[in-house]
């Protein structure tokens, strides 16, 4: 009896074991079938899901295009001659990029204004250089002081839109690129290419300067405006609006046109579509009743 239990027991263990094996072949087997299915499905739900996007984005570039085009042929409608005749002053700090050269060309244009002057500062200045040329003034003293520094930014400032003796005796230590005359400016138009790193003395200098040049631009009590592109790196807006020019974030976009050419006939505030932007356009693009053009009712 004990032989045949033993016997049973092992042979009870054998077919479990059997059983076992045979299951997880089986299972392997389906398994395998399983995940093969699975990953396919997956694939085809992938390509599916990529070729639905890329339609999508066929789609929505085409709908920009036509939005685009659209801005282009009204924009001339929006803005014709508001600025009629009007002289605009480019003043660009550290670097004028052609792009936005040419956004600020096509802004002003079709309202009638010309740019008859570029001016691009120079940073970080030579202090020491700009002293010597001012060798006798008052702002030989920037050498030796921030505050002398900021106060011959100031002059700068000014004399760039109203023109002057500074300006006369440093223009060519002073800018990187010159073209048109020193006077004769409606509006000016400020732009502003942020310098790479600089170590703490230069750094020092170039800030104190910017802001003794826009101090000085404002001063001047001549429309101005702060314009940049959606894509700058680095945003001047802040800088702008601390010393109370108004600015425009968006250049390369047709609203971003509007809202400059608004800011010229004397809306303010900061426009655009980043963070630091008031709103998209000015109230002044609404006219009162009665007002003859499309974007505001002209020069107050």
């Amino acid at each position: 009896m004990g032989g045949y239990s033993a016997r049973y027991h092992a042979a009870s263990l054998a077919a479990v074991f059997l059983a076992l094996a045979i299951g997880i072949l089986i299972g392997i087997g389906f398994g395998d079938d399983v995940v093969s299915g699975t990953t396919e499905q997956l694939e085809e739900s992938l390509q599916g899901d990529v070729q639905e996007a890329r339609q999508q984005a066929d789609d929505l570039e085409s709908e920009l295009g036509r939005e685009r085009e659209f801005g282009e042929a009204v924009y001339p409608a929006l803005v014709g001659d508001e600025l009629s005749g009007e002289r605009v002053a480019v003043i660009a700090l550290g670097g004028l990029p052609g792009g936005v050269a040419k956004d600020v060309d096509d802004a002003l244009e079709p309202a009638g204004a010309s740019i008859t002057q570029v001016a691009v500062v120079r940073v970080p200045p030579d202090v020491g250089a700009l002293a010597g040329d001012l060798e006798g003034t008052r702002h030989a003293r920037a050498r030796r002081s921030p505050e002398a520094i900021e106060a011959l930014g100031r002059s700068v400032g000014r004399q760039l839109v109203l023109g002057g003796g500074v300006i006369r005796r440093v223009r060519a230590q002073l800018l990187s690129r010159f073209s048109g005359r020193l006077a004769g400016t409606d509006d000016v138009v400020i732009v502003r290419d942020a310098p790479d790193e600089l170590d703490e003395r230069d750094a020092e200098a170039t800030a104190r300067l910017e802001d003794g040049i826009l101090e000085g631009i404002r001063s001047t009590r001549l429309p101005a405006v702060g314009a940049e592109q959606t894509d700058t790196e680095e945003s001047s807006v802040e800088l702008f609006d601390s010393h109370d020019i108004p600015s425009v974030d968006n250049l390369d976009l047709i609203a971003g046109r509007v809202a400059m050419v608004s800011v010229l006939l004397g809306a303010d505030g900061n426009f655009g579509i980043k963070d630091t932007a008031d709103e998209l356009l000015p109230d002044l693009l609404r006219p009162p009743a009665g007002a003859g053009g499309p974007v505001g009712a002209g020069r107050p």
